[in-house]
């Protein structure tokens, strides 16, 4: 009989060891390796992708607003807006829609930009003293001509109308001049000693001015730092008129006459200056200063710049001697200005200030002025420009303001750039989701916003046209934010426009601040988690979780509230017995957790859900709220992880310390146990001792009377004979525990305390816990709890490659729960079929299995859920990444799903995920191992077999960095592994092969850490290693707003303001270019007015010049030590000159060393005849010797 059954177990482990090859050689194929090692998939070293191979990110687009802008530009016959910023990057705005990102080589600061109208480029000046030129013709801009000053540092550029000459100011106060179409500089040069009056003794300073006269182009107006203004005479080469200020020059604008103009100072005031008057300023004022008690004026700021734009009603009033006195005013020209108010006016926030006649307008603005635009029609600076907006470009934001409209609204801003009205603290990324969620979201959210108090006109930047491309599946960003909002993002294709905000303050308040200045907000949004087929969302916060359902239609109902604190407690001595009772698990509510000195421990909430019925408008509604409370005034540990699965009805998450369920259908809570105690006996980590001031405090408690356990729940504290109460501590960090101390634990399980008195889904308690609960509070209603089944031994084969000793070494601090998966899978090796399961990934590598049973779909709403650990356990090296299910085909199992209902009304969209199913049998997926389990860690990478547990494939996936984000997703009807890398590689490998498909440099993870919250290191020696190492504590920060979806596409938080989407897939980037927006859309330049007879005979009209004749090839070469081409045609050629030239020296020496070869051959030639010739003789006298002894006997010799 024992050799019978020998026998069938060895044929039972032989078909399984068969049906496992035949996995491992459909998946791995050409590979060929033993039953008891797994195949390792080739590492990255070695199985990198060959040079050729290898392709670079393919940047989409950029969505938001421009980070830290410097420079504003606008072309008002292309109707096109240019935005520079401090790190090099370059927006291009048109109409709604077209938004084109570029970037400077090496990240130069924008200083000025220069658009060349209606002619499809723009030239930037930047802070490396180099000016570029971009062609904006082609869908994606790049640089043409690149010029860089080598003696000088460039401060300000100008380039007049139709002119292909660049003035060029520089810090030492010479004027440069260069050709556009070749990028050379002119040796034509206006130094500053010819541009000063001989008398003057000082510098005069760097040019911050230059401005063209409009009527007339021989004439350039050029102002200095000191506030020295010359009108240079750019024929006669001398300065024709000089005014002196008496304070520093902040800018200077024309009239369109071209005989007056007007200048802004650092002491706030505007000075006006006829050119017929050159002693001192026609006009002097100080707009916002007020005069004193002791008639002196109060000082004002700088005002930083001024633009006089005249109307054309002036020439109406002017020939109207019946104008009224509103015809008069209506005829000023409008002076606008930014700065000038008050150093001692307190509370005044920055402002742009609109003077039109008698009226002073003062628009204040929400962040700093960086500059602004006047927008007028006309594009020639003589003509009357006859304003009808003004671009005011913010430190934060975008504002157009109507000059046309009565009390001057502004323009609502169609672009997404309220991206970071609060801080962008999480992304979450659905590239595949149903296509009726976009306009579901947009019904409830945008399309019924009416916004008042702005302009009723239309936005007036128009330029450029749509891309004729687009995608087949919609795309949705979610974006949690610092201020507990989280607003929806249609990201279809090029697209981004905001859906639906959702505000959590409307369902939680903040409590009051503590004293130590913690500054935190506490409704900050750390993760959002949206179930797309069942539209039901999960966000969650520091220690907060609220659920939400999708509804078209508006309720008031009061919002349940769980408070789950996450803590157990230890015995810190393993000689010391458990209480009695359950052995494993002690259950009681939270208002009953032993604190010190045997009192009970204080709850204090960090946030409170809000009491009363609250209004849910047509959206998403909450409902259900879990808070985790702090225990004895120690803040509860940051959730890291939450799932929620709507076929189940279950929400979990969890922080440092432990993991909690939720029935979000009862509204119970299910499980809560601390991260050690899901492994039960199995623990192969060595917890930390508590310190010895907390074992003095278990110590001084004394013993505490029997249990009192009613139905599972224990309402008091509790305490064996044999063993004392040690005190509650929330946090992981403080356990101490062993394998041979696995048992000496109790928890403390299943505590939570619900605020609303009565509920219809409420579990009913029984008479004796309902009237301890009601004894504990007037406001506390104790949920009934669970007790957890007793915990499985692991099985040693999953433990092997674990060593007892390294086990014995390890001391952990804490654990948390970094990755949650629910999925039908198998338990364990000797189950045969899937039931729901909660994968649980902490951050020590391991993956546990907890199960759920789940009661039929009639008797959901009334009998309990049952969870409890498994014993099952799954290891790598690092913290877990992400958890899926494969099936036997490698297609990635999708988590079970509800499709939507509003009320009675189901949608009619088929789901494309399957409905939960309670266990599904092993011979439906045909046998043997039904499905592949993946787990990634941030080292690590395997592929298992289930329910067999054998690893198919392995792979380490770094072993000098980590992994910051890895996502298993679907790529053109297959599936991959996508990780980004700490040292800013992207790498992606097939599944369940594990074979490298994509490894590039994508991203330096140093560019992400304006997202870290730790201050620079003081110490220049440590600054590098301490900035990286910042870094990589603040990753966790930076992987929740890293993102990578479905069909290859990914988007990252490139700037505080800025959402940067870019993709791998190279069939997306061929589509690419038919789904950018065109900027340049060819067209006439308006023409230019008929000069009228009056002016034509007294001179008063437009006189030109002929620059080329100045500028060109008469004036001379400049010194090739003033600037130089970098790139360019003309750089090019000498470029490929100086490679011609260097070809030719290689050649040259070539041929004298082949001639050196051919002489060295010739002697060796000379010698091998030599040699011929000596053989030759020596074989003649050889025979000729043996010849004459031929014949001869010995003796004859």
């Amino acid at each position: 009989m024992a050799s019978r059954n020998e026998r069938a177990r060895r044929d039972r482990a032989a078909r399984r060891q068969t049906e496992l090859e035949k996995i491992r050689r459909k998946y791995v194929p050409g590979d060929s390796f033993s039953s008891g090692s797994p195949p390792s998939a080739p590492s990255p070293a070695s199985a990198r992708p060959p040079p050729a191979a290898r392709r670079q990110d393919n940047q989409i687009v950029r969505h938001g607003f421009p980070h830290q802008p410097t420079a504003l530009a606008f072309d008002p016959v292309q109707k096109l807006l240019a935005i520079g910023t401090k790190t090099g990057s370059l927006r291009l705005l048109g109409r709604p829609g077209v938004d084109i990102h570029v970037r400077h080589d090496g990240d130069p600061a924008v200083l000025q930009i220069a658009f060349l109208v209606n002619e499809g480029a723009l030239v930037t000046a930047c802070t490396d003293d180099t000016l570029n030129m971009w062609n904006i013709r082609q869908k994606i801009p790049e640089v043409v001509h690149t010029l860089k000053f080598q003696r000088e540092r460039t401060t300000c550029i100008s380039l007049p109308l139709q002119s292909k000459w660049l003035y060029v100011g520089t810090e030492k106060g010479n004027v440069h001049i260069v050709n556009i179409e070749s990028f050379v500089v002119s040796g034509y040069i206006i130094n500053w000693n010819k541009a000063i009056e001989l008398s003057r003794k000082n510098h005069p300073g760097p040019v911050t001015c230059l401005v063209d006269n409009p009527v007339d182009s021989n004439k350039l107006l050029i102002g200095f730092e000191t506030g020295l203004l010359v009108l240079w005479d750019l024929r006669t080469k001398a300065a024709d008129v000089r005014w002196q200020s008496a304070e520093p020059l902040r800018s200077v604008c024309w009239l369109s006459d071209g005989k007056q103009f007007m200048s802004s100072h650092a002491d706030g005031s505007l000075c006006t200056w006829s050119v017929k008057t050159p002693q001192r300023p026609v006009a002097t004022q100080f707009p916002h200063a007020k005069t004193r008690e002791n008639g002196q004026q109060e000082p004002c700021k700088a005002i930083q710049k001024v633009s006089w734009l005249s109307t054309r009603a002036g020439l109406l009033a002017s020939l109207s001697p019946l104008a009224g006195w509103r015809e008069e005013e209506e005829s000023e020209p409008y002076v606008i200005f930014t700065g000038g108010l008050g150093h001692d006016t307190a509370g005044r926030t920055p402002s742009v200030t609109v003077m039109h006649g008698r009226t002073t307008t003062v628009l204040e603005m929400e962040h700093n002025v960086v500059d602004f635009i006047a927008l007028v029609d006309t594009p020639y600076p003589s003509e009357f420009q006859d304003p009808y907006g003004i671009v005011v470009l913010l430190q934060n934001d975008l504002v157009v303001v109507d000059l046309t409209s009565p009390g001057y609204p502004c323009f609502e801003n169609p672009y997404p750039m309220d991206l970071h009205g609060s801080t962008v603290t999480s992304c979450t990324y659905l590239a595949d989701c149903p296509g009726d969620l976009v306009p579901a979201l947009y019904s409830v959210g945008t399309a019924k916003q009416n916004r008042t108090g702005f302009s009723e006109k239309e936005w007036p930047i128009t330029g450029g046209t749509w891309g004729t491309g687009g995608n087949s599946y919609p795309e949705v960003v979610i974006t949690g934010h610092a201020d507990g909002s989280v607003k929806f993002w249609d990201a279809t294709a090029v697209s981004f426009q905001v859906l639906y905000k959702l505000k959590v303050s409307r369902v939680l308040e903040r409590q009051r601040r503590s004293q130590d200045g913690d500054t935190e907000d506490q409704l900050a949004v750390q993760q959002v988690v949206l179930c797309p087929e069942s539209r039901q969302l999960a966000v969650a916060g520091a220690s907060y979780v609220i659920h939400f359902r999708f509804s078209r239609n508006e309720k008031n109902a009061e919002v349940p509230c769980l408070e789950i604190p996450i803590v157990y407690e230890t015995y810190g001595d393993s000689d010391r017995d458990p209480p009695s009772g359950d052995p494993a698990v002690t259950v009681r509510p939270a208002d009953t957790i032993a604190g010190v000195n045997g009192k009970k421990a204080e709850l204090s909430l960090p946030v409170r859900c809000r009491s009363g019925p609250i209004r849910r408008p047509p959206g998403f509604h909450p409902e259900l709220v879990c808070i985790t409370p702090a225990v004895n005034g120690e803040p509860p540990g940051v959730i890291s992880s939450v799932a929620v699965n709507s076929a189940y009805g279950l929400l979990a998450y969890g922080n440092e310390s432990g993991l909690v369920i939720v029935d979000t259908v009862q509204r119970t809570c299910l499980l809560n146990l601390g991260t050690p105690d899901l492994y039960g006996p199995a623990d192969p980590y060595q917890r930390a001792p508590r310190s010895p001031k907390q074992r003095a405090e278990e110590a001084d408690l004394g013993r505490s009377p029997d249990s009192e356990q009613i139905n599972g729940l224990c309402l008091s504290p509790t305490a064996g004979k044999q063993g004392g109460v040690g005190s509650v501590s929330p946090r992981g960090r403080d356990v101490q525990r062993s394998r041979s101390q696995g048992t000496g634990r109790r928890l403390v399980k299943a505590h939570s305390v619900m605020e609303e008195p009565t509920s219809p889904l409420a579990p009913q308690l029984s008479a004796t816990a309902a009237a301890a609960a009601a004894a504990a509070g007037p406001h506390l209603r104790v949920w009934r709890a669970r007790q957890c089944k007793s915990f499985e031994r692991l099985d040693t084969q999953q433990t092997a490659s674990r060593s007892s000793s390294l086990s014995s070494l390890e001391n952990i601090s804490s654990e948390a729960i970094v990755c949650l998966q629910f999925a039908d899978t198998f338990v364990n090796k000797s189950e045969s079929s899937t039931c729901p399961c909660l994968l649980v990934g902490t951050s020590l590598g391991s993956t546990l299995i907890v199960q759920v049973a789940l009661p039929r779909s009639a008797d959901r709403a009334t009998q309990a859920v049952s969870v409890a650990p498994t014993g099952s356990i799954f290891r790598l090296n690092g913290a877990m990444q992400c958890i899926a299910l494969l099936d036997c085909s490698g297609a990635r199992i999708p988590a079970a799903a509800e499709t939507w209902r509003d009320g009675n009304k189901e949608r009619t969209r088929t789901p494309s995920r399957p409905t939960v199913s309670s266990c599904g049998s092993l011979s439906e997926a045909g046998g043997g191992d039904g499905q592949l389990l993946v787990l990634v860690s941030d080292k690590q990478a395997r592929v298992l077999a289930t329910p067999s547990h054998s690893c198919l494939c392995k792979l380490q996936i770094t072993e000098t960095s980590f992994v910051v984000r890895a996502e298993i997703i679907s790529l053109k009807d297959s599936v991959c592994l996508v990780c980004y890398l700490a040292n800013g590689r992207l790498n992606s490998y097939s599944l369940p092969s594990l074979r490298p498909l994509m490894e590039v440099e994508f991203l330096p993870l140093s560019d992400l850490s304006f997202q870290t919250t730790k201050s620079a290191i003081a110490d220049p020696m440590l600054a590098i290693w301490g900035q990286q190492m910042f870094v990589n504590e603040d990753a966790t920060q930076m992987a929740r707003t890293f993102c990578i979806s479905n069909h290859g596409h990914g988007l990252y938080l490139c700037s505080p303001s800025e959402i940067q989407k870019f993709t791998i897939s190279s069939e997306f980037c061929t589509q690419l270019q038919d789904m950018v927006g065109e900027l340049f859309l060819a067209c006439d330049m308006p023409e230019l007015p008929q000069q009228g007879f009056l002016k034509g005979l007294f001179g008063g009209g437009v006189r030109s010049l002929d620059r080329e004749e100045l500028f060109g090839e008469t004036s001379g070469k400049a010194s090739r030590s003033v600037a130089k081409l970098l790139t360019g045609p003309t750089a090019q050629a000498e470029q490929l000159q100086a490679r011609v030239s260097s070809t030719g020296g290689d050649v040259g020496r070539a041929r004298q060393a082949m001639i050196e070869r051919g002489q060295k051959l010739s002697k060796l030639e000379d010698r091998t005849e030599q040699l011929m010739a000596d053989a030759d003789n020596f074989s003649s006298t050889a025979h000729q010797l043996m010849m004459r002894y031929k014949d001869k006997k010995w003796y004859q010799l």
